[in-house]
């Protein structure tokens, strides 16, 4: 299923523009785009919120026929713990993590993540560590590998290594056999003015340096059930309307392009 998660509502959601959107509003957005899936991931104030708070957003996105799914950073139990009961309340059936911050070492993640895992296999949620640059792939992967459960799997956004200096391409063949949940966005190069540097950077879907097509080939995740979620990397275009009009335009140009391509 093709989704959008909080990142496709960055700016738009940000405090940096009149009247920034709450969840409902980006909810009714994502329906009325005619994606079915949002996950609210890494949205600050979800945490705030109040039971009864809670319980009315999860009550919208019933009512609006959109399925949710939450997003997350850290690999300590009791935090894990309180998004197993936030997704309970959603009805959610994933929750992405990343092993972020002052990460543990791996084993130490390890050992983290085995005292967590119980509850979600038993919840029948999916639990995802996203590929990004403080842990390298390789390692994120043996780590799936090495514990084994039926509910741990990676979220595979192979934008995020290109800093660790992993080529996309090698991470998606490397997450392909473990990845449960993907993060779609593009991103290329551009020179700094005087020509002293490049800057790393989003850009809308199909125009930059992702092939995605590649992508799809490979992890097959229309075949195999798995989740692609709409985000961006858009820097601020100098004022509220223009960035917020860029952002709207991507996540159209990005549905858009998933839709039509193979």
């Amino acid at each position: 299923m093709i989704g959008l998660g909080s990142y496709a509502f960055f700016w738009r959601q940000s405090d940096r523009v009149p009247a920034p959107m709450g969840l409902v509003d980006v909810l009714t957005e994502t329906r009325d785009l005619g994606a079915r899936l949002f996950q609210i991931c890494d949205w600050a104030p979800l945490e705030a919120m109040t039971e009864r708070e809670l319980r009315d957003a999860a009550a919208a996105a019933r009512d609006l026929e959109v399925a949710i799914e939450l997003g997350t950073r850290g690999v300590a139990p009791e935090h894990l713990a309180r998004f197993l009961r936030l997704a309970d309340l959603f009805d959610a059936r994933l929750v992405r993590t990343m092993i972020t911050g002052a990460p543990p070492s791996v084993p130490e993640a390890g050992l983290l993540l085995r005292a967590a895992l119980p509850d979600y296999e038993a919840a029948g949620v999916a639990l995802v560590l996203e590929t990004y640059e403080q842990v390298a792939t390789a390692d994120l992967v043996g780590l799936v590998e090495a514990i084994g459960s039926s509910a741990l799997g990676i979220c595979l956004d192979p934008a995020n290594t290109v800093a660790r200096l992993e080529h996309p391409q090698d991470v998606i063949e490397r997450c392909a056999a473990v990845t449960r949940s993907v993060h779609v966005k593009d991103f290329a190069f551009a020179r700094q003015p005087g020509w002293v540097g490049f800057v790393y950077s989003g850009a809308a879907l199909g125009t930059g340096l992702h092939d995605y097509a590649a992508l799809r080939a490979v992890v097959r995740p229309a075949e195999r059930g798995i989740n692609e979620i709409v985000e961006h990397w858009l820097p601020w275009q100098g004022d509220p309307a223009t960035t917020t009009a860029t952002e709207a335009e991507w996540t159209r140009v990005a549905l858009e392009h998933l839709r039509s391509t193979p």
